[in-house]
C-alpha cells in the first residue's frame, strides 16, 4: 500500500520510502487529469462554481506529494532523491502545461471571465477568476499549435536544467574540506568554533585535526575570525568558486540555457524579455520601474559604502599593514573594526542567544502581537531526527496551524534558510482547513561542552523565516491558490523582514536573551551597542545586495543569447557596484540558486523593495508601541491573514493607512545622510 496515495493529514514521513514517489506521482497526475476532464466534459453551462473552483481545488492529492517530495529534495535529499527529480519534474511541467494548453478548459475558463461583471463576485471571488484566467492567457493558451509544442519542450528543459543547477551547487558545497592539523591554523577562532570543527572532522571519520566546510555554519566563523590571511583566501575562493571548475558539477552552461530558454519563452508569449513576463504580476510592474528603483537606491548607498570602504581600507591597513583589502578581508576586519567602535562583537553575544530560549522569544513575540500559543509535541512524524514539530492555537485554544523546525546543517540539506508548506490553508465545505508550515535553516550545532548559540545574524534570520511562517500560520482565505505566501514576489518579503526589527529592540529581548548558563537578561548595553551597531556598514551591505539585483536583471531583462562568457557578463554588471578586487576564480551566477533553481528570477530586487515596507510598516509599530495590540491587529488582519486575495498596495494601505515612504529604509539604515 502507498501511503501517498491514502488519505493523509501530516505527512507520513515514516512510511514513505523512495520507490513509493514516481507511482505516486503518476496515480495522482492521472486523478487530477479525470477531474479535468470533468470540468470540460460538464455539459452545464460555465460557472463560476462548476469551472472555477472545481478547478482551483482539482490535483489536491497531487498537490500534497509534490510539496512532501520537493521538501524532501531541498532538506533531506541523496541521489535516489535526486534521481526521482530528474525523472518527474519533466512529468510535472508537461501535466502543467496539460492544464494550460487546455483548449477545453481555457474556452470555459474565458467564458466565465467574460462574464465576470455580471456575476456579483466577492473580492476573493474575482482575484482567483482573474488568476485562473492569466493562468492560461499568461502560460500558451492562445498559441498555435506549433508554439504550444516548443513552449512544452522548454517547460521540460527548464525544469530538469534548474534541478541540475541546484544538485550540482550542493555537491560542490559538500565536496570542499579544509582538513587542518595544525592548532596555529585556528589562531583567533572562538573555542566553540574550534570545538565544531573538531567535532565536524571525527563525525567525516578523520582521526585528528578539525574540519572546515563550506556550510554557514563553519565558513562564516573562520572568515570573520581565523587570522591566517592564506587560509581565509583558499576558502573564500572554494566559496565563491561553487560550480565554477570547467568539470561535471559546472553551471555555465546551465546558466546560458535558462536564461536562454527564458527569453524565448517569454517572447513566444508575446513578451519583450522573461522580465517583462514576470513583473506583470508584480507590485514593480515593469523592468523600468525596477532598475529606476535599484538605480535610485545605488546613488544613495554608493557614497556611503565608499566611505565605509575606505574606512576599512585605512583600518586594516594601520593594523596589520594590509596595502590592498580583497574578498576573503572584508568580514575578518569589519568585525575587528566593529569591536573597536562599539566594544562589540559576536562571541560577546552568542551565550544570550541560545536556539532553544531564541525559539521560545520568536513564540513569545508572536504571542504578544498576535495570540499565538506553541505547543511541542511528539506525535507527528517527521523526515529527520532533529525535526521538531509543533501545535499552534489562539488564545481561545482554535487551532491554527502545524509548524515544523529544522535548524542545522546535514550533508542532505541545502545551504541557506527558508519557510516552506506541507499543506496550504483553505475553506471547503465549510471546513477552515488548516496549514502546516516549516522553517529549515543552517545554525551553529551544539558540542560536547555547548548548546547551540547563535550570532545575532542567526538570531536574525530565525526571525525572518518565521515571519513567513506567520504569512503561512496566519492564513485565512478561501482558496488554496490565494492563501498564505500565495501573494506578488515583491511583496512576501514584508512579513518576514519586518520581524527581523523585533530583534533590536530592549522590550522583545527582555524576553529571551538570557545567559545560557547563569540565566542572566542580556545587559543593556550590549542592547544599546546591538542598536548602535545596527547600521554599521548599512551602504556597504546595501551595495552588495543592490549588485544582486542588477545581476538578476541582467540575466532577466534583456536578450541573453549574445551572452557567451558567464564571468565576463557578470564583471561587466558589477564594475558599479565593486569595492573589493575581482577574482577571476569565482562567479556568482553559478551558484546564485536564488535565481537560477528557486523562484527569485526577475525578482532579486524584492528584498530591497520589501524593506522599504517592512522600514515604513515597523516605523507605524513604533509610534504605538512594538506591541500596541491595535497596529498587531490590523497587521494580522490586512496582511497575514489575507494572503494574495487583493492587490498588495491596497492591503498595504488598508494597514497603513498610506503608502509606504522610500525614506522610511533609508532613514533607518542611516543612509539620509548622503542626501
Amino acid at each position: 500500500m502507498n501511503p501517498l496515495l491514502q488519505p493523509f493529514d501530516t505527512a507520513p514521513f515514516s512510511q514513505i520510502k523512495h520507490l513509493h514517489f514516481k507511482p505516486a506521482f503518476l496515480k495522482a497526475m492521472e486523478d487530477a487529469r479525470a477531474e479535468i476532464d470533468a470540468i470540460t466534459d460538464n455539459k452545464a453551462v460555465p460557472t463560476f462554481e462548476n469551472t472555477i473552483e472545481t478547478l482551483e481545488f482539482s490535483g489536491q492529492q497531487l498537490s500534497r506529494i509534490s510539496s512532501v517530495f520537493f521538501n524532501l529534495n531541498s532538506a533531506e535529499t541523496n541521489e535516489e532523491i535526486q534521481k526521482i527529480a530528474q525523472e518527474i519534474s519533466p512529468l510535472l511541467s508537461e501535466f502543467g502545461n496539460d492544464i494550460t494548453l487546455n483548449s477545453a478548459l481555457f474556452e470555459r475558463v474565458k467564458a466565465v471571465y467574460e462574464q465576470k461583471a455580471t456575476l456579483k463576485l466577492s473580492v476573493e471571488q474575482t482575484t482567483l477568476l482573474d488568476k485562473k484566467y492569466k493562468s492560461f492567457s499568461r502560460n500558451g493558451a492562445n498559441l498555435e499549435e506549433d508554439k504550444k509544442k516548443r513552449l512544452r519542450e522548454i517547460d521540460a528543459a527548464l525544469s530538469k536544467l534548474k534541478l541540475k543547477f541546484g544538485e550540482n551547487v550542493l555537491a560542490e558545497t559538500n565536496k570542499f574540506e579544509l582538513h587542518l592539523t595544525k592548532e596555529t591554523d585556528l589562531a583567533g577562532l572562538p573555542d566553540g568554533a574550534k570545538e565544531a570543527a573538531a567535532q565536524l572532522a571525527k563525525s567525516k571519520g578523520k582521526d585528528n585535526g578539525w574540519l572546515i566546510t563550506l556550510d554557514y555554519p563553519s565558513y562564516i566563523p573562520f572568515m570573520k575570525y581565523a587570522t591566517n590571511r592564506e587560509l581565509r583566501k583558499n576558502l573564500s575562493l572554494a566559496f565563491g568558486g561553487k560550480a565554477f571548475h570547467k568539470d561535471a558539477l559546472d553551471n555555465q552552461e546551465n546558466v546560458l540555457k535558462i536564461a536562454q530558454l527564458r527569453h524565448e519563452r517569454a517572447q513566444l508569449l508575446g513578451y519583450q524579455t522573461h522580465a517583462h513576463f514576470v513583473l506583470e504580476e508584480r507590485m514593480a510592474e515593469t523592468p523600468e520601474k525596477v532598475y529606476d528603483f535599484l538605480t535610485e537606491l545605488l546613488e544613495k548607498a554608493k557614497p556611503a559604502a565608499e566611505r565605509e570602504f575606505d574606512q576599512l581600507t585605512k583600518f586594516a591597513k594601520e593594523r596589520d599593514g594590509i596595502d590592498q583589502l580583497q574578498k576573503w578581508d572584508g568580514s575578518f576586519y569589519s568585525e575587528k573594526l566593529k569591536q573597536e567602535l562599539f566594544s562589540l562583537d559576536d562571541e560577546q553575544l552568542k551565550p544570550y542567544f541560545k536556539l532553544e530560549n531564541v525559539i521560545n522569544g520568536v513564540f513569545k513575540v508572536a504571542e504578544k502581537l498576535f495570540g499565538l500559543q506553541f505547543e511541542v509535541v511528539n506525535d507527528i512524524d517527521t523526515y529527520h531526527e532533529e525535526v521538531k514539530t509543533y501545535r499552534v492555537y489562539d488564545l481561545d485554544r482554535n487551532f491554527i496551524s502545524i509548524f515544523y523546525a529544522d535548524f542545522h546543517p546535514r550533508a542532505g540539506k541545502r545551504g541557506g534558510a527558508w519557510m516552506t508548506s506541507f499543506k496550504s490553508q483553505y475553506i471547503q465545505n465549510g471546513t477552515n482547513v488548516r496549514p502546516h508550515i516549516s522553517n529549515v535553516c543552517n545554525f551553529t550545532p551544539s558540542t560536547p561542552s555547548k548548546p547551540s548559540l547563535l550570532t545575532f545574524n542567526e538570531v536574525t534570520t530565525l526571525f525572518h523565516e518565521f515571519g513567513h511562517g506567520l504569512h503561512g500560520m496566519l492564513a485565512n482565505t478561501q482558496y488554496p491558490s490565494l492563501s498564505g505566501t500565495s501573494v506578488y514576489w515583491d511583496f512576501v518579503e514584508l512579513p518576514s523582514q519586518v520581524l527581523e526589527n523585533w530583534c533590536y529592540e530592549k522590550e522583545a529581548l527582555e524576553l529571551f536573551a538570557t545567559h545560557y548558563e547563569t540565566g542572566e537578561l542580556i545587559p543593556m548595553e550590549l542592547v544599546q551597542k546591538i542598536k548602535e551597531s545596527a547600521t554599521f556598514q548599512e551602504g556597504m551591505a546595501t551595495l552588495r545586495q543592490l549588485s544582486f539585483g542588477l545581476l538578476d536583471m541582467s540575466w532577466h531583462g534583456g536578450d541573453p543569447s549574445q551572452i557567451t562568457d558567464v564571468k565576463a557578463h557578470e564583471t561587466a554588471v558589477f564594475k558599479d557596484t565593486y569595492l573589493y578586487p575581482d577574482t577571476p576564480e569565482t562567479c556568482m551566477s553559478t551558484a546564485f540558486s536564488h535565481i537560477f533553481q528557486g523562484g527569485y528570477a526577475s525578482g532579486y530586487y524584492s528584498y530591497k523593495w520589501a524593506e522599504v515596507l517592512d522600514a515604513d510598516a515597523f516605523a507605524y509599530f513604533k509610534e504605538n508601541g512594538i506591541f500596541n495590540k491595535e497596529v498587531a491587529t490590523k497587521f494580522k488582519d490586512h496582511v497575514l491573514s489575507k494572503g494574495g486575495t487583493e492587490n498588495p498596495m491596497v492591503l498595504y494601505k488598508r494597514f497603513r493607512g498610506a503608502k509606504p515612504k522610500v525614506e522610511a529604509l533609508l532613514e533607518r539604515a542611516g543612509l539620509l545622510t548622503t542626501l
